[in-house]
């Protein structure tokens, strides 16, 4: 009876002892399992989605780099066209300026002489005509004066200087009275040097009794030409 009841215990915890085992062996594989399998490929997916996120964000740092680079160009593409244009208006516009000079349509001052005329009374010498007052501008242009201006009428190429009767002159179709004043813009001593050296238009007015001074002025201011350039044969 004793040995049967033995038998019997024995026979339990062996079978106790095996649903352990067995459970154990199952947990065992059930972590197994686990961690092969869940573990694995949650942290799989999440480097797959890091990853993608990654490749994403650097997509868009590549189209963002793209379009900044290609805004700064434009921007740099503007501002070379604008200091090009505004050069290239600065450019013009001393050209402009030089050629209205050179016309004598601007106002300038500069260093230059002044030559004034006078009648000359109870002395049998005659009225200044045009021609000698054309000697001395030519006189002038030849000792290289830049602006000529006789009575505040600025001398151009296109200029006329005559007499319109034995006492009046016209210039620039403008009647003009004595005095002369002659003023001329260049460099003071050759100007003067051509006019009065030996056999200078105003040497040899001088001689004849005329009453003429020269002055050597820091400022000389000449008006521009009023009138319209017109020409007649060039098309």
């Amino acid at each position: 009876m004793k040995n049967e009841l033995k038998r019997g215990k024995i026979t339990m915890a062996i079978a106790i002892a095996m649903a352990c085992f067995s459970l154990v062996l199952v947990m065992f594989m059930q972590f197994k399992i686990v961690n092969q399998t869940d573990i694995t490929a949650i942290e799989n997916m999440r480097e797959a989605e890091l990853r993608t996120e990654l490749a994403n964000w650097k997509a868009k740092y590549e189209e963002t780099e793209q379009k900044y680079q290609e805004t700064t160009a434009k921007i740099e593409e503007y501002k070379q066209t604008k200091q090009s244009n505004e050069e290239t208006e600065r450019l013009v516009n001393t050209e402009l300026e030089q050629v209205n000079m050179t016309l004598g349509k601007t106002d300038v001052e500069g260093q230059g002489i002044e030559i004034v005329l006078r009648e000359t009374e109870g002395e049998d010498l005659g009225a200044i005509k045009a021609d000698q007052l054309l000697e001395i501008v030519n006189a002038l242009k030849l000792a290289g004066a830049e602006a000529i201006s006789i009575n505040e009428e600025r001398i151009v190429n296109m200029s006329d200087i005559v007499n319109i009767t034995e006492t009046f002159i016209k210039v620039n179709g403008q009647r003009i009275l004595p005095p002369y004043v002659i003023k001329a813009i260049g460099n003071q001593t050759y100007l003067e040097s051509g006019l009065l050296g030996n056999g200078g238009s105003v040497d040899k007015l001088k001689k004849l009794g005329y009453d003429i001074t020269i002055n050597k002025v820091n400022k000389v201011k000449i008006p521009k030409y009023h009138d319209e350039i017109k020409t007649k044969y060039i098309e």
